[in-house]
């Protein structure tokens, strides 16, 4: 069986694939140009990619491919609709970063709340040494405990930052496709209204691209917080950028971008030194751990598929 890991690099330069190599013949590249693909990819029984768009214009002539895996939970960089009709096995990996990414979210969310990075520039900066002073308490924060915190997305990822936030004492509401779970549910435009603090946690598709719009985005109260951890495209970022620059909004966390990395003409790339904004480089999913499950959890996708089992089956 060949495995072609196409994009290790985006893994982590210390990640161990030892549980791929277990399983097949590996031909790993750090990195694979788009037009680098077909090539690359033609004599495959399995692709593992992590970012890389597949699809006809570069998997039509990889006539062996059984299989790809994603080292991802969202696959939306990969033509479903393609690889059906080829009879193309696609699997992904579930759950394996609920807890990285949770803690990235919240991490970020208590950060901008508490306007931890205004405080720490502050007394670096040396302002707090020459102000003869003996504490600073602008810009003002509030307690957790005062706070609601809107959860977009009730899956793995959504309902763990729920309970955190629950923890912190915050009163939590959650919009979500299934009636059901621990918290009180209500409707995206009733979470964007009434919430102070508004994490999202939903996979890109054609009902979630642009969910977080202008309008939302205007009708959201005056300081509130946004974080967003799950894909850029889920959001406006324009309008985003827009509401921080115009003192709409008290705070903004994004560790996902429409464009990855986004370019110097992104709407973001104006904000990077304000400090009630936080940008991270995708790395929310990436703890040592979370990467560790991935890899092995790929290595039993690959197995169990070759065994004749449905298993993390995408399509």
């Amino acid at each position: 069986m060949k495995i072609v890991i196409l994009d290790k690099d985006t893994l982590g330069a210390d990640i161990d694939l030892s549980p791929l190599y277990a399983v097949g013949e590996c031909t790993e590249y750090g990195t694979t140009a788009p037009e680098q693909i077909a090539a690359r990819v033609a004599t495959a029984d399995v692709i593992v990619t992590n970012k890389l768009k597949l699809g006809a214009h570069n998997l039509q002539n990889a006539a062996a491919l059984r299989l790809i895996c994603v080292a991802a939970t969202g696959y939306d960089n990969i033509d479903t609709v393609y690889c059906q009709s080829r009879g193309i096995a696609l699997c992904n990996v579930p759950g394996y970063s609920t807890e990285s990414v949770a803690q990235l979210s919240v991490t970020m969310a208590l950060s901008l709340a508490t306007h931890l990075t205004a405080y720490r520039n502050y007394t670096h900066s040396g302002e707090y040494t020459a102000s003869g002073i003996a504490n600073r308490l602008e810009p003002l924060y509030h307690e957790t405990s005062s706070l609601t915190w809107g959860v977009v997305g009730g899956g793995g990822i959504g309902t763990r930052v729920a309970e955190i936030a629950r923890a912190l004492g915050c009163r939590v509401q959650m919009c979500r496709r299934k009636a059901e779970g621990d918290f009180p549910l209500c409707d995206i435009d009733t979470l964007c209204r009434t919430s102070d603090i508004i994490s999202l946690h939903v996979p890109l598709s054609d009902s979630t691209r642009g969910l977080i719009n202008r309008e939302r985005i205007a009708a959201m109260k005056k300081g509130a917080i946004v974080v967003n951890t799950a894909r850029g495209a889920v959001t406006d970022e324009a309008a985003l950028a827009e509401a921080v620059l115009n003192g709409h909004l008290g705070g903004l966390g994004v560790d996902v971008y429409s464009v990855e990395p986004f370019s110097k003409d992104h709407p973001f790339w104006a904000l990077r030194e304000r400090e009630n904004v936080c940008l991270t480089p995708h790395m929310a999913w990436g703890s040592v751990e979370a990467r560790a499950r991935c890899v092995s959890m790929m290595a039993e996708n690959i197995t169990r598929f070759f065994a004749g089992e449905r298993h993390n089956r995408v399509v």
